[in-house]
């Protein structure tokens, strides 16, 4: 959900909780994590803190922007082939969540388990085989900070069966869909009022903004099929994240050892690119331009 000023630049709002169903977590699984942690501190000023202790078997940096969590970047579990950014959807229960799940078509990749105090997770699957997780909160409450330069912006499933989709996750996650000839995202009905609580102009911006979707107040990620994708990508769970300067960011990434996979361009209101890390996890960048801002 998007909270940007007349001008693009995003406004701070500092989050504690989300709703049930909404999207609230991102993290990426590599095999070197310290290696990810001072690349993605370069790349978007994180600062990064290992949360593990220090005799544990694999690594979680957490990455905050001026002391707010807004990602993480952690070891690939043993036997993983994916290294990828992983999208977390806040449940009240990682259990009763994982049963709609299967009922729904989809598949339980990781059992619900306790990550400490942190919380409860479970990873699944859809039916076409793009994964995500749940989330249930206790100490952690997901990303305290969204959408500002360098903090995660929306997440995306890039799918082969978009119909498919929209029944399975309004099944699973009681989601809805609104579409278009040239977009269709997923929406949780009264995270528009959750929202409003902390930002009141929210509908008044989005109302006068001519390229706001109806119903985007309650957004919680896109839904494409696999046109333009590269042969052989599967359905898949990605994220992007929120710059000043889509161009400065794509060639710090390669100045980092990065790769540009698809170079900067525009897609009004946005002008976007999107990157892997030294590793291969991918993802995306975008800087919003609301109708009549300059662009800079």
């Amino acid at each position: 959900m998007s909270e940007e000023t007349s001008t693009g630049a995003p406004r701070r709002i500092v989050r504690d909780g989300y709703p049930e169903g909404v999207t609230c977590w991102v993290d990426c699984e590599v095999p070197d994590p310290a290696a990810a942690a001072e690349f993605y501190g370069g790349l978007f000023g994180w600062a990064l803190e290992d949360q593990m202790p220090p005799d544990a078997p694999g690594h979680y940096y957490s990455a905050r922007i001026d002391g707010l969590d807004v990602a993480a970047v952690g070891s690939q579990p043993d036997g993983s082939p994916v290294t990828a950014w992983n999208t977390y959807v806040w449940v009240e229960s990682a259990d009763e969540t994982a049963a709609k799940v299967t009922n729904a078509g989809g598949s339980i990749l990781k059992e619900p388990f306790d990550v400490m105090q942190a919380g409860r997770m479970a990873v699944v699957a859809d039916p076409q085989g793009a994964s995500f997780r749940l989330w249930q909160p206790g100490e952690h409450r997901g990303a305290q900070l969204v959408n500002e330069y360098g903090a995660w912006n929306f997440s995306g499933l890039t799918t082969t069966d978009v119909d498919g989709a929209i029944e399975f996750y309004r099944a699973a996650l009681g989601w809805e869909a609104e579409r278009s000839d040239e977009w269709t995202f997923f929406r949780v009905p009264g995270y528009g009022d959750h929202l409003a609580e902390r930002d009141p102009t929210l509908r008044e911006r989005l109302s006068a903004d001519d390229d706001a979707p109806k119903g985007f107040e309650d957004a919680t990620a896109w839904v494409t099929g696999m046109d333009g994708q590269p042969d052989g990508t599967p359905p898949n769970w990605g994220v992007t994240f929120s710059v000043e300067d889509a161009d400065a960011i794509a060639a710090r990434a390669s100045e980092l050892g990065g790769k540009v996979l698809v170079e900067p361009f525009d897609a009004p209101p946005v002008r976007m690119a999107v990157l892997s890390d030294p590793q291969g996890a991918v993802f995306t960048v975008t800087r919003y331009y609301p109708a009549g801002a300059e662009r800079t």
